[in-house]
């Protein structure tokens, strides 16, 4: 047999319990799923666990996981279903580290793009208006000047040594080697 005062002092400290708990909560109705049951142990003793909502919860609890239980008392199932955790999505958390790696990769790619982009040719709607040329080879000893002076005897030989280096995109007029054949505007 068991001794009932140990079962009725077990009792008292789980009501003291449950209400320590539920100080600041809202007020508990009593739960009709209290009962006590019989489990015989190993040692030809009869053990009494209670079986409470506030027992059924610690063992849930994942802080009671990791001990390993005496007994767990066989449960009957609740009028309403147990709520489940939803499987937790994985998501990615950046350190400052790995915040400022990132932050410099996107400069570098956005430098990258700038500098390989930025320097494409720019279209615009205008129409370009052909320029009437001919094509002359460069003898040698002969300079861009005398192009000029030759392709415009009465003009600005300055302007016309711009517009040969304009039409020919060269950056310089000192340019030419002997044997180029380059385009001269028609005056």
């Amino acid at each position: 047999m068991f001794d009932r005062t140990r079962v009725r002092l077990r009792l008292r400290i789980h009501q003291l319990v449950s209400r320590l708990a539920a100080v600041g909560q809202a007020v508990r109705v009593r739960d009709q799923e209290d009962t006590m049951s019989t489990v015989p142990s190993t040692c030809d003793r009869t053990v009494i666990t209670l079986d409470t909502p506030l027992t059924r919860a610690v063992a849930r609890h994942p802080a009671g996981k990791g001990r390993p239980a005496a007994h767990t008392a066989p449960t009957r199932p609740t009028a309403r279903p147990e709520r489940r955790a939803a499987p937790r999505k994985s998501s990615y958390r950046l350190t400052r580290r790995g915040r400022f790696v990132v932050f410099v990769a996107a400069m570098v790619a956005f430098g990258g793009l700038t500098v390989g982009l930025g320097t494409q040719v720019i279209a615009t709607s205008e129409a370009g208006e052909p320029v009437p040329s001919r094509v002359v080879t460069v003898q040698p000893g002969e300079t861009v000047w005398d192009l000029a002076a030759e392709a415009n005897p009465r003009g600005d030989i300055r302007e016309t040594v711009q517009d040969i280096a304009d039409l020919n995109s060269l950056a310089s007029a000192g340019e030419i080697v002997a044997g180029a054949t380059i385009y001269v505007p028609l005056y």
